[in-house]
């Protein structure tokens, strides 16, 4: 059944997914904003919040917060992205009041206490130096540095020492009133919950919600570009981006096959020409990435710094190779894998919450999953060869390489055999 959704008074929307015989249930509480709402001075302000509202909220302290939830079989945990900010309660169902309850407080009634405050700074910069730290965190982080430079897209998530330090509690606090505006606001539940019960508790704890006036997040636009850094490490890793479709674009679903016939599994083109072929790489994939307006078809690949360049060129000519219609049963493979992912991605109630509110906020509403396999069935073999001929058409890449020197002439040499 397709989950029914209902709207507050103060714009709040509810989404009830009940599922049957589950004796667990799903509560996420989605906010439709996140790092991308940033200009450069507030940078990572809506990832610190995130850590910030955990410290107390409502009458319970840090511990309290985690130890109710706990107490009563439950796990609790949020997440900030671009695009949205999630608080999530796993519980048994008897837990749905409690965890409304909690996630309320969190998201309306944080206590911003000072030292709190200077305190989830330093673990927010420790967090950042982690990053710094990871060779396969960075190089993302640099290839969307290249791809939407002086842009929000193009912001860590995390933001800066610099920017996150000049948050105070006043700030952060009307940071949360625009962030969290009730019509940005979805609550959606799944598994073991009834509707009824549901909409009363959502009443309860987020009718009450007010606030507001963020403007909509600015346009992106891809920039090509390359970010290069030379580390002593055993391996280098790269980060090759193309310009690609947003989610609400009709080719949406037909950039998800190109991503998945390209490097997808194991027996995806990258996989078997790269690795198996040629041995050039242990571990090499494709990727999109999408957002309301714009996305990115992705390749991640981490090899030794001798097989760098060749490994750029092999992927670029397989990616060329795509403006030619694939085979009917590459293309059947890939349609099935993608179809399983989804489907079996519904068998959690978790991901079912966030699906839902996912699709309210950009759709305003729930979609049927036999929609979106018969849109993926529809995606033809000509209609692949002309996105990847769109994306190519761009003539643009960004491109991000991190290890050791010998590697970086990769960057140039991806670009060249893709549009030379």
């Amino acid at each position: 059944m397709t989950p029914k959704v209902h709207t507050l008074p103060n714009g709040v929307r509810v989404v009830c997914d009940p599922l049957p015989g589950w004796q667990t249930v799903a509560l996420s509480v989605v906010a439709g904003r996140g790092a991308r709402f940033e200009d450069k001075a507030r940078s990572g302000w809506s990832h610190l919040l995130e850590h910030m509202v955990f410290k107390g909220a409502g009458d319970r302290s840090a511990r309290e917060i985690v130890e109710v939830i706990e107490a009563e079989g439950g796990n609790i945990n949020a997440a900030t992205g671009y695009e949205r900010t999630s608080f999530q309660i796993r519980a048994l169902k008897a837990g749905l009041d409690l965890g409304a309850s909690v996630l309320g407080d969190l998201v309306l009634r944080p206590v911003m206490d000072e030292g709190d405050l200077e305190r989830e700074k330093q673990v927010v910069g420790q967090e950042i130096a982690e990053a710094a730290d990871t060779p396969d965190d960075l190089v993302f982080e640099l290839a969307q540095q290249a791809a939407f430079s002086s842009q929000p897209l193009g912001r860590p998530i995390l933001g800066t020492p610099k920017s996150i330090g000049a948050a105070t509690t006043r700030t952060l606090s009307d940071w949360r009133a625009a962030l969290y505006a009730p019509e940005t606001l979805v609550v959606s539940a799944a598994g073991a919950v009834d509707e009824d019960e549901l909409l009363r508790l959502a009443e309860r704890e987020f009718g009450g919600a007010s606030g507001g006036g963020l403007p909509a997040a600015e346009a992106a636009t891809f920039i090509s570009g390359s970010k290069t850094v030379a580390r002593k490490l055993e391996q280098a890793n790269l980060v090759l981006l193309l310009p690609a479709v947003g989610v609400q674009d009709p080719d949406y679903f037909a950039l998800r096959l190109l991503a998945e016939i390209l490097g997808g599994g194991m027996a995806s083109r990258l996989f078997q020409e790269a690795r198996e072929a040629r041995g050039l790489a242990y571990a090499i994939d494709a990727y999109s990435e999408t957002y309301a307006d714009t996305g990115v078809l992705g390749v991640f690949a981490g090899c030794e710094a001798k097989n760098a360049v060749e490994l750029a060129q092999v992927t670029a000519r397989e990616i060329q190779g795509l403006t030619r219609p694939v085979p009917d049963a590459e293309l059947a493979r890939a349609k099935a894998q993608l179809k399983g992912s989804m489907f079996m991605g519904r068998e959690s109630a978790l991901a079912r919450a966030e699906q839902a509110a996912g699709q309210v906020l950009l759709f305003g509403k729930t979609l049927d999953p036999e929609d979106p396999a018969a849109e993926i069935d529809a995606v033809t073999p000509a209609q692949l060869a002309a996105l990847t001929s769109r994306i190519l058409a761009s003539r643009q890449a960004a491109v991000a390489i991190l290890g050791p020197r010998a590697a970086l002439g990769a960057a140039e040499s991806f670009e060249q055999a893709l549009f030379n």
